[in-house]
This record gives C-alpha cells, sequence and structure tokens, in this order.
C-alpha cells in the first residue's frame, strides 16, 4: 500500500509526515520524536478517534486520513531528549597514542611473551589480573626499603637486568605497564622477583638448557602469599587494623572437628577449631565425576597421628565447614601427584565437570546456610520472576498479532473456508476451557510493559537487598548468597607437571552502555565471551571452549578455577 502524506503541528510548527498503512503507531510516534525531540512517552497527536498509540490501526487511519491532513500534536521534551553539543572533541584511533588505545572500552589486552618454560607464570598472572580490588589496592602500594632500585628500570621494561626481593611492586610494576600496550610484554622484572623470593623457580632444566617447567598452583599460592603479607590497606576509624586484600578478599574460614579413631571415642573427645583456607581442594578419584564431589570429597580427611589413649599411631578424621565465604573463591583441582617409581609428579587425566555458576552453601556451617539461604533462594525468585515476564511477554505479542490479523480479515470481508471455520471454532472452544491468563488478557504496549516490569523487578530487588543479613551485608569482601559466578581457569596440557603446556582463561568485563534507569545512567552489559591467554597470543573465546577443559585425556584441563561472588543490588542500585 502506498503512504499518505500528512501535516503533523507542532508548537507553531508544521512537520510533512508519510503515513504508512502498513507500520505501527509506534514507528510514527518514533519519526515524530525525531523530527521534534518530544520523546514518544511525552506525544500527544490527536487522531479520529481519539490519540495516537503504539498499537493503533494504522490500516484504518489511512482509510480515514486525507493527503495533506493536518494532525495537531502537543507535548514538550524533557532535558533527556535535547540535543546537545558533546562535551568532549571526538578522537580518533589514528590519533590515540598506544597506552589510549589499550586502555579504551573492548581492547584486546596484553599477553606476556614466554621467557622459557615460564608459560606457568604468565596464565598464573592474567588471572589475578582478573581482580579489580586488587589493580586498584596495587596503585596504592608503596615499594619496601629496596626493593624499588629497578622502579626507573621497569618504565623501560628492563627491570630483569636485576633483582629486586620485592615481589608486590613487581607486580604492581608490571600490571601498569601491560595496562599501556596491547603487545605481548616481557614480564623479566616479576620473573627475577619471584626466582629472588622462591629460589625453586630458578630450578635449571634436566637437560642443563634453560630453565625447568613449573607447576602453576605452586607459583600461585606463593604469590598469594607475598601479596597477603605485604598488600595492606589502613583503616578507615583512628587505630584501626591495617586490611589486608588477601584476607578481606580471598581468605575464608573454617570450622574444623578432628574425630578420633572409633577405638578411643570413649576416651578422647572431638576436637574443634577455626582455621583460614585461600583455596579449596577438589580431590579427583575414580569416584569424583563433578566439582561439587571433590569439594566434598577435600572438606574430609585422613591424619595419621599418635593417641595417648591407645598409646599409638592411629587414623583421626577431620571434617570441615566453611564459616566465611570470601567474594573470590580459588579452587584447586588435585591433579598432581608424586610417583616414586619415576621420580615426578604425575597428572590424573580423569574428566572432573565444573559450573559456570557454583552453589556452595552444602559446604557451609548451619549458622552461615540459615544467613545465606533467603539471599539464594530470592536471587532464584528475581530470576524465574524476570524468565517468566519474558515469556508472557512474547506470547501476548503472538496472541495479539493473531488477532489483529483476525480483525484484519474479518474487515476485509474474507470469507473463511469450512475446514478453517471448524479450526476457528476449535481454537475458541479451547480458549474459553484455559484459565484467563492475567496480564496476557490485556495488551500492554512495549513502553507499559518495560514500565511495569521494571517496577516489579524494583520491588524484587528491594525485597533481595532487605533478605542480606546485616553482618555479611557489613563484611564488604564476604559472599552474601553463597552463590558464585567463573571468572578464571588456568589450564594445563600434558601428563606431567613438569612437561606440557599452561595457558589461561579470562571472562570479559562487561562494557557500558547507555541505560536511564540504571545508576549514573550506565550499566554493564556482558556478552558471555572470554578471552584466552596462550602466552603473548591473547583471542576471544565461547564458553564452549571452557566446557572443554573438564579434562579427560591430553587435551588443556582445567588446574585453578577463580570464582566471583554474584552481583547484587546496592542500595544505590535501587534508588
Amino acid at each position: 500500500m502506498t503512504t499518505i502524506p500528512i501535516i503533523v503541528k507542532h508548537q507553531g510548527k508544521k512537520y510533512n509526515v508519510d503515513l504508512d498503512p502498513e507500520s505501527t503507531g509506534e514507528v510514527l510516534r518514533t519519526q515524530l520524536f525525531s523530527l521534534t525531540g518530544v520523546e514518544p512517552e511525552r506525544q500527544t497527536v490527536l487522531i479520529k478517534g481519539g490519540r495516537l498509540k503504539d498499537d493503533t490501526d494504522m490500516a484504518k487511519l489511512a482509510a480515514s486520513t486525507k493527503p495533506n491532513q493536518v494532525f495537531l500534536m502537543t507535548g514538550s521534551s524533557s532535558d533527556k531528549g535535547k540535543m546537545v553539543a558533546p562535551t568532549e572533541k571526538p578522537r580518533f584511533l589514528e590519533d590515540m597514542t598506544e597506552a589510549e588505545l589499550a586502555r579504551s572500552e573492548g581492547a584486546t589486552p596484553a599477553g606476556l611473551q614466554n621467557l622459557g618454560n615460564t608459560c606457568y607464570l604468565n596464565s598464573t598472572l592474567q588471572v589475578l589480573k582478573s581482580m579489580p580490588e586488587m589493580q586498584q589496592q596495587l596503585t596504592s602500594y608503596k615499594d619496601t626499603p629496596g626493593g624499588g632500585n629497578l622502579q626507573n628500570l621497569a618504565q623501560y621494561g628492563l627491570g630483569g637486568l636485576g633483582s629486586s626481593g620485592d615481589l608486590v611492586g613487581s607486580l604492581r610494576d608490571l600490571y601498569r605497564q601491560m595496562s599501556e600496550t596491547q603487545e605481548g610484554f616481557p614480564p623479566m622484572m616479576l620473573l627475577n622477583a619471584l626466582r629472588t623470593v622462591y629460589p625453586q623457580f630458578a630450578q635449571k632444566s634436566r637437560t642443563g638448557q634453560g630453565y625447568a617447567q613449573q607447576d602453576a598452583e605452586e607459583a600461585w599460592s606463593q604469590i598469594i602469599h607475598q601479596i597477603r603479607d605485604r598488600l595492606k590497606v589502613q583503616g578507615d576509624a583512628a587505630g584501626a587494623a591495617s586490611l589486608g586484600f588477601v584476607e578481606n578478599y580471598m581468605e575464608g574460614s573454617l570450622e574444623t572437628a578432628l574425630n578420633p579413631p572409633e577405638a578411643a571415642a570413649e576416651m578422647e573427645e572431638v576436637k574443634n577449631s577455626s582455621e583460614p583456607f585461600l583455596k579449596l581442594n577438589c580431590h579427583i578419584d575414580q569416584s569424583i565425576n563433578h566439582l561439587s564431589e571433590g569439594l566434598k570429597a577435600g572438606l574430609t580427611e585422613q591424619i595419621e597421628k599418635r593417641s595417648e589413649a591407645l598409646g599409638a599411631d592411629a587414623m583421626y578424621t577431620k571434617t570441615s565447614k566453611i564459616s566465611r565465604l570470601p567474594k573470590y573463591l580459588t579452587v584447586h583441582f588435585v591433579r598432581f601427584f608424586w610417583r616414586k617409581d619415576v621420580q615426578k609428579k604425575a597428572k590424573i587425566m580423569r574428566k572432573v565437570v565444573f559450573p559456570e555458576e557454583l552453589d556452595v552453601l552444602e559446604y557451609c556451617t548451619e549458622d552461615l546456610r540459615k544467613r545465606l539461604i533467603p539471599v539464594r533462594d530470592k536471587v532464584r525468585d528475581v530470576r524465574k520472576d524476570e524468565s517468566d515476564m519474558e515469556r508472557a511477554r512474547k506470547r501476548q505479542k503472538i496472541a495479539h498479532k493473531q488477532e489483529e490479523d483476525r480483525k484484519h480479515d474479518e474487515a476485509m470481508g474474507v470469507e473463511a473456508a469450512p475446514i478453517a471455520k471448524l479450526k476457528e471454532a476449535k481454537e475458541q472452544k479451547e480458549k474459553k476451557d484455559e484459565p484467563r491468563g492475567g496480564d496476557l488478557d490485556v495488551y500492554k504496549t512495549d513502553a507499559e510493559y518495560e514500565a511495569e516490569k521494571e517496577a516489579t523487578l524494583k520491588q524484587a530487588r528491594k525485597d533481595l537487598l532487605a533478605a542480606i543479613d546485616p553482618e555479611l551485608a557489613a563484611d564488604d569482601g564476604a559472599n552474601k548468597s553463597g552463590l558464585y559466578e567463573l571468572r578464571g581457569v588456568i589450564a594445563h596440557q600434558g601428563a606431567s607437571a613438569d612437561s606440557g603446556h599452561y595457558t589461561s582463561f579470562v571472562k570479559k568485563e562487561g562494557r557500558m552502555v547507555d541505560d536511564a534507569k540504571a545508576p549514573g545512567g550506565k550499566r554493564k552489559e556482558e556478552d558471555g565471551k572470554w578471552w584466552w591467554f596462550n602466552d603473548d597470543k591473547v583471542s576471544e573465546v565461547e564458553w564452549e571452549r571452557i566446557n572443554q577443559l573438564a579434562g579427560g585425556g591430553e587435551f588443556a584441563s582445567a588446574l585453578i578455577l577463580l570464582y566471583r561472588a554474584i552481583d547484587l543490588p546496592t542500595k544505590e542500585d535501587i534508588e
């Protein structure tokens, strides 16, 4: 059908617009927004029989409209509808420095050059770098005495010419240098610092040519140990103790019970104690197929010690429950073990599946479970509500379109065939027998639906915020729901810890997008993709690639997982 030229009069001005009978009222209102700057929800366009709406039948409107007919529109634009000149002069890629390009949104991050069997270190550093809180605290870290004499050399990438005992200072400098380039960077200064502090990483290969391959889990643990000892942040209150990044964000607490052997059960008491942990071990044997099973096995261990009651060595059973969950949870697959017959670390190749979202409530103390369960269940309710609303909206749109098509056929005088009539009669009977659909009975425009959805979800987020335990809410570095999302993986390919190759995977941070309903008008939107760091080669992969790291052969298998507590709404988000 051909369009009809019409004139829309607004605030003394006339705008020429083409009325398309096959279009929608929503499209016409969007056209008027582009001409007048008045947002669709603030427009009032008078037409025959009422006002123009998103779902107005444009075919009927066109049938009663003459060419160049004048329509009156009222309404004024809000501040957000006004076009303003950009506050910053546009910059083109060719005008940006290398550092500016590296810091731009969506830029490919820098890889790390392999300096001779250093893939274990490169992979570890990339996953550690994925924690923004650590990066932030590193910027304020001051070199320890005698540890910063290579800082000037580090600015030129020449830190490897000497050695420094300040591993944390070297880490800070390395991450700063990596943030200013997209090329593969040589981590010479940090490698020398690691070998100075921990000489085992300077071990030569068996052939005597170059350095030996090392275990990434050992590198991870030693670097975390150094960060724990050195990276402190002074408390806000007067006299407050210094807070460490590791203690705050990566360290959890266990409640343990040491049970005596059965023969001494009546003579010895169960010894209860508390202890910190920096990682959970996933033990692997022939019965383990899933991470949850391995974690459960890792929280129960047999310890041989002397029993005074029996006067001999006996096996004690130690069971542990988590009493504090850190924001970042490290999980270690215990795949390497020492084989005496070949005098080297062998690898357990068994396939062990791990989830993208991890629920750890079953490993927690009863007290912590009581605090976490209301939040976890509310999170799942909010997700379900949002999913149900999306499905209901799709069904409603389909039903509305079918009804509009039926009305259109009736208006055009289409005679249904006998079979079609029978089918329609059957559908009407089924529809009558079905329970009423609530929101499906009344069609809503997209604007009305979004407003209703936002109001519903806002109340749900308020309820979720209220469900958080006050003590947990005050602990900035704790997990408050018991749910974690996977953010980083260190993987190993090969049959032995002394050989093979390490790579790492880090989930991409969401990019900032405009959202008038979000705090500050911006929100993060993730695409679900991951960065794959293979030394200095960096590429983008889908979740399916991560899912293949469960093991089961000489293909790469996960060694270390880094989970982060899921995001929960804050008071600022809701307001």
